[in-house]
């Protein structure tokens, strides 16, 4: 009798944590909507062209009378939604673990993000300045809910699941990326026949990806449960939580120096999602229709090679599984620099060779940043986790923003990225990773 409740009380959590997981993928399905429709495909041709259309005889915009140029707009707006984000989420992340109360922080976060994309749809004429707040609101948010997140994955997963269960979520994300993707393009290519210009097409893309956001949101919303804070009287309010955390972090060395190798790779890769539209239609001269295509592509094979490259984590290991990964973005990059211009072939087979490593070496880096965080302070790591995941990130679009501002070449801007991946690589290779783990508390997988 007594096992046989043992057996179900087992049974019974099994299906309780399966249930929260599958509650918890539906939040990649949400919001990476926003991430490839908005961020990746849309926003950036767009807001460039509203930015011209605004800006003077010597092709300058001046908000706050500061001169900018039209085409660096963008990626200047980018970099200031990441440092808004930096300021905000260490802050949030020491909230919900004093708290124990991430759901209502992610929804406040979510609902903000997809507001703000909705409101996308009045970005129009010469409105640049209104496309810089919407994104920089809209980035940010994002920003905050994925730290929040992200931080249930050690909680709803053990540590022999969460390669899988990480890499389903990123599955998940780009299928939805994927499906509306289709339908943004049959839209845009067919506006006409749909009684509506170009520019009203992509602004009805921008606001449905807010809608989509907003909808879906209130799946893991309903499905995950809070947990109390084992560390409720430990921990103190704002900006000395903050202090505290990172000295915390300070006790983790190994833990740090893993966050250092991926702000660095992750700079990179982030960079590459957000200026890759830009860098098409400016530099390669490709039509809209073929840019749409190459991230329909990537959305594609993003499921699958998240898959694959699980798979490949459970056999050979997340860390020798991410560092192939970071070899394959070197490669893809420099051979990107090379691409002649108004070569779609050419720019559709780089597609397709981000897409097969894309979502696995984010979803592998999250799982195994999950072992490397000490029990009952989950918000507070992945915080720090997200900082490096996007409050470092601003580095890359500035980088690239600037190159194209002293160059006026945005070749010159897409190679320099190369070293976000190389550096990223030697950092990442040094890192021992099961003595991180140990030093964190946690048991060890057998494959690390």
């Amino acid at each position: 009798m007594g096992t046989d409740t043992v057996r179900t009380e087992a049974s019974d959590d099994a299906a309780g944590r399966r249930r929260e997981q599958r509650g918890w993928y539906f939040y990649d399905w949400a919001c990476s909507v926003y991430s490839t429709s908005v961020l990746t495909v849309f926003l950036g041709p767009y807001l460039t062209s509203v930015a011209e259309e605004a800006a003077d005889a010597g092709g300058y915009v001046h908000p706050l009378g500061i001169p900018v140029r039209a085409g660096s707009f963008f990626a200047y707006s980018v970099s200031l939604s990441v440092i808004v984000a930096v300021l905000v989420m260490p802050l949030v992340g020491a909230a919900a673990d004093r708290t124990g109360r991430k759901k209502p922080l992610l929804a406040a976060a979510a609902y903000v993000g997809a507001a703000a994309t909705t409101g996308m749809f009045f970005l129009s004429g010469d409105r640049y300045l209104l496309g810089g707040v919407l994104l920089v609101v809209a980035n940010a948010a994002q920003s905050v809910a994925m730290m929040l997140y992200n931080s249930y994955l050690p909680q709803i997963a053990p540590p022999e699941e969460r390669d899988a269960v990480s890499s389903r979520g990123w599955a998940f994300g780009y299928a939805a990326g994927s499906l509306v993707l289709v339908v943004n393009l049959a839209l845009y290519l067919a506006h006409d026949s749909f009684g509506v210009s170009e520019s009203t097409a992509v602004r009805i893309c921008l606001a449905s990806a807010g809608l989509w956001w907003g909808g879906f949101a209130l799946v893991p919303l309903l499905r995950l449960r809070d947990r109390p804070s084992a560390a409720r009287e430990a921990t103190a309010p704002g900006l000395r939580q903050l202090a505290a955390t990172i000295r915390d972090m300070r006790r983790h060395p190994l833990t740090l120096a893993f966050l250092l190798a991926y702000l660095v790779y992750n700079d990179g890769i982030q960079t590459v999602i957000t200026q890759a539209s830009v860098y098409g239609s400016e530099e390669l001269g490709l039509g809209q229709s073929t840019l749409i295509g190459a991230v329909l592509l990537v959305q594609l094979l993003a499921v699958a090679g998240a898959l694959t490259m699980g798979r490949l984590a459970r056999r050979y290991g997340a860390k020798r599984t991410i560092l192939g990964s970071l070899v394959a973005w070197t490669l893809t990059l420099a051979a990107g620099y090379f691409l002649p211009a108004g070569a779609p072939v050419g720019f559709f087979v780089l597609a397709a060779a981000i897409g097969l490593v894309l979502g696995g070496s984010q979803a592998l880096s999250r799982s195994l940043f999950s072992h490397l965080v000490p029990p009952g302070k989950e918000a507070e790591y992945f915080s720090a986790y997200e900082l490096s995941d996007r409050g470092m990130s601003w580095l890359g679009p500035l980088l690239f923003g600037l190159t194209y501002q002293l160059t006026g070449s945005y070749r010159a801007a897409i190679i320099s990225l190369v070293a976000f991946f190389v550096l990223g690589f030697l950092l990442l290779a040094r890192v021992p990773l099961r003595r991180a783990i140990e030093a964190a508390g946690n048991p060890v997988p057998e494959r690390i």
